[in-house]
């Protein structure tokens, strides 16, 4: 059965939703953009169909995710787009807009379990010192290495490095305060480079601030402050930076990306004895299971370990000789 209280057209109910999700939620901007794209190639294929959000069933939203299948979007993809429906729904529900949510019962495709790519330790230190080789000048090149140290030093999303606050780094802190995902706040403590990475950058970032006050203009609350549109680095701009930086490393520039030297933070904390919910906490992640897939790495030092001590292990070894 379907109700008839909602908004008479898909669009206007996405707007809701998103505007709900923006104003309740705090969701990010990339998530609200996220669910608006999955709810409107929905709503398309539903008109399609004869159908609109107020009016679809149960087979009909399964029927769109056979679509997507057909289509060849990953599970990933198809996932999202399930989810994305039902959050709707449960939306619509809430509002009085519809009696029931006609996607909740639907079994999703599930993610793969792939693994993170991640980068060695050696790799790491490469593209950290490559990092004060790259720039136009003395200023730039101490940038990048508070920008690369924070991250590794952090494992900090690149939205969260690149629109830091100023205010968060001074009086040289052994601890940054991260506003994450939601809007939800962490601490992450600073390694030793990190800290002196950072004094070196805000010294030269300060005295830049001060020529543009004495020149009329308005200092910049951002750490790392640029002429785009927020005010600070953009992550498209430092996503090219961390190509250059690994093309001078001898890394290949493929292999790095701001996500994978996250990966690389978690990674090796991992391997070297950090608890798992410490990981969590560090990472910003609201569920251990997100977390869980670092344990691989775990898994292959144990399995080392056994390998390399257990007596049955060094016996087997003997007898092959």
């Amino acid at each position: 059965m379907t109700g008839t209280g909602g908004p008479a057209h898909d669009h206007d109910w996405i707007s809701a939703f998103l505007e709900a999700q923006a104003a309740e939620a705090g969701a990010a901007e990339n998530t609200l953009l996220a669910y608006g794209r999955d709810l409107k190639d929905a709503a398309e294929w539903l008109a399609g169909e004869g159908k609109a959000f107020a009016t679809a069933e149960r087979p009909e939203i399964e029927a769109y995710l056979v679509h997507c299948d057909d289509q060849g979007l990953s599970r990933a993809t198809r996932a999202r787009r399930l989810s994305a429906l039902r959050q709707l729904y449960r939306f619509a529900f809430e509002e009085g807009w519809r009696p029931e949510n006609p996607a909740i019962q639907i079994r999703g495709p599930g993610r793969a379990k792939s693994l993170p790519k991640t980068l060695s330790m050696e790799e790491v230190d490469a593209l950290l010192r490559a990092a004060g080789e790259v720039g136009r000048g003395g200023g730039d090149r101490l940038r990048n290495i508070c920008l690369m140290e924070l991250l590794y030093a952090t494992g900090m999303r690149v939205s969260e490095l690149v629109s830091l606050p100023v205010a968060a780094t001074r009086g040289d802190p052994q601890m940054l305060l991260i506003l994450g995902k939601g809007g939800k706040e962490r601490m992450v403590p600073l390694s030793d480079p990190a800290r002196a990475a950072l004094q070196d950058w805000l010294a030269v970032r300060d005295a830049a601030q001060t020529e543009v006050r004495m020149k009329g203009g308005s200092e910049s609350r951002y750490l790392f402050p640029s002429r785009s549109a927020g005010g600070h680095l953009t992550r498209h701009r430092f996503y090219a930076l961390i190509k250059e930086v690994a093309l001078s490393a001898g890394v290949p520039p493929a292999k790095v990306t701001p996500h994978r030297l996250r990966h690389a933070f978690a990674t090796h904390l991992l391997e070297n004895g950090a608890d798992l919910r410490a990981i969590q906490a560090l990472l910003g992640h609201a569920d251990l299971a997100t977390t869980e897939i670092y344990t691989h790495v775990l898994d292959a030092r144990l399995r080392e370990l056994v390998e390399d001590h257990h007596p049955l292990s060094r016996a087997a070894a003997r007898s092959v000789k």
